[in-house]
């Protein structure tokens, strides 16, 4: 079978490919090897600036034909290392010969040529390569599109500010607020959780077999090699890698921050998935309706219908996304001695749960895209919920020290439909102040918002 997007095994490079192209060229099996090509060179090129009679600083035009490796690296160059790989069966020993065989017409770097890979480990070559993988991704897809929906909902919670909405909690009618408070809301749960997300130090270590320097101090044994390694790990790019050095490790990294970041992660799309329920049940009640596009179909059977899809969607695949994210974050840290293999193969479905996060955010963006305010169904919800102003008439009694003021609102109001004219008739009886029961009298479901506007305004 001819591999084609209707014939892949995951939906994220079959359904959905074309949605994550941004995605696929950094998590990919290229995107990781071309980040091993980038931390090989840089860790040559540090080499030949390390002081070693044996490896003198290169040229300048062998730096920018190396770091054009680099910035050039194609699919055909990835083919080419999947290729050595078949003989070496060793991926990163496959991508060190690719770099050799690029020396070949060039005297200056041939010469040089075992100092590719020179005192690492292969872990020393793939921590770093993941971080750079998880860098690009956060700074490329991630938050971009987290930041996408924060802009829209805010857009949304100030255009909406002073629109009034009856609340439920327990499905039940509540206390109004306002459909801007209620995105609000979101806005400020996410702002934070991107926060969290982009705050996140990516780590990678440099530090040989056992993470000891053993074979560098062998080689080298008065050259600082803690030193130049953080300056490799730490230096910007594109002659560093740009991350943060850890200087403890056994021989992978410990994975403690891809945990935190994946955890950051699975919290933003647990508050995302909670949004999407909200949202699929306002829509229900009608508050919103969805713009129609045409030729599309709701059912085979029922014409009518126009399904919130994109929420639904959403709501799925933040859920897988989240299940992948949290075995990611729970198994990472926990290696049997110096290593085990386990990490390896688990670490490959970073882009997967990364994957179908992205895809979530690109659904309710779209979904976002397709809301329209109902606002005949909003009024029409609040004032066929008169007894939500038990709450403050009782509020108001009790604060004139009227005995009893929550047990006669109960008795008036629960389990019952109320009129705006029983309670009216109740606040005339009250013997509070007379402007008071004006305030009272004048108050409606829709005016009962409290601090909901400004609130809104404000996020």
């Amino acid at each position: 079978m001819t591999l084609s997007t209707i014939a892949a095994l995951s939906p994220l490079d079959g359904r959905y490919a074309a949605r994550l192209a941004a995605l696929r060229p950094l998590m990919s099996e290229m995107g990781f090897m071309h980040r091993r090509v980038q931390v090989e060179v840089s860790w040559f090129i540090a080499l030949s600036d390390a002081g070693f009679g044996e490896f003198k600083p290169l040229s300048t035009g062998a730096r920018s034909y190396l770091l054009g490796l680099v910035k050039n690296f194609s699919e055909t160059d990835a083919q080419a290392i999947k290729e050595i790989e078949k003989t070496t069966n060793h991926d990163v020993k496959a991508v060190e010969y690719w770099i050799k065989s690029k020396f070949e017409a060039r005297p200056e770097l041939r010469s040089a040529a075992e100092f590719v890979h020179f005192a690492c480990t292969s872990e020393d070559i793939n921590n770093t390569s993941h971080a750079l993988q998880l860098k690009l991704a956060r700074e490329q897809v991630l938050l971009p599109g987290l930041d996408g929906l924060i802009t829209t909902l805010r857009a949304m919670a100030h255009q909406f500010a002073e629109v009034p909405m009856l609340s439920r909690t327990h499905g039940q009618t509540a206390s109004p607020t306002t459909v801007g408070k209620e995105i609000a809301n979101v806005v400020a749960r996410l702002t934070a959780a991107r926060e969290r997300i982009a705050g996140v130090k990516l780590l990678a270590k440099m530090n040989g077999a056992v993470g000891n320097y053993n074979a560098h101090l062998a080689a080298a044994p008065d050259h600082d090699w803690e030193a130049f390694s953080r300056n490799v790990v730490e230096s910007p790019e594109p002659l560093g890698l740009g991350l943060t050095f850890q200087p403890y490790s056994i021989q992978i990294e410990p994975h403690d921050y891809m945990a935190e970041l994946f955890d950051a992660v699975a919290r933003t799309n647990t508050i995302l998935i909670d949004f999407a329920r909200d949202i699929w049940g306002y829509i229900s009640l009608g508050y919103f309706k969805q713009q129609l596009k045409a030729g599309e179909i709701g059912s085979s059977t029922m014409p009518h219908k126009v399904n919130p899809i994109d929420f639904e969607n959403a709501e799925g695949n933040l859920g897988l996304a989240n299940a992948l994210l949290r075995h990611l974050s729970e198994k990472l840290p926990i290696s049997r001695w110096q290593r085990d293999l386990t990490d390896s193969t688990v670490l490959r479905n970073m882009g997967v749960a990364l994957g179908y996060t992205a895809l979530a955010y690109h659904s309710l963006a779209v979904g976002l895209g397709k809301l329209e305010l109902n606002a005949e169904a909003l009024a029409a919800d609040l004032d066929a919920a008169w007894e939500v102003l038990a709450e403050p008439i009782q509020t108001v009694m009790r604060r004139y020290g009227v005995e009893g003021a929550y047990e006669k609102l109960k008795e008036v109001t629960r389990g019952k439909t109320v009129r705006p004219e029983d309670l009216q008739a109740l606040v005339r009886s009250l013997e509070i102040p007379q402007a008071e029961k004006e305030r009272l009298l004048a108050m409606t479901p829709a005016s009962y918002t409290g601090l909901a506007a400004t609130l809104a305004r404000r996020v």
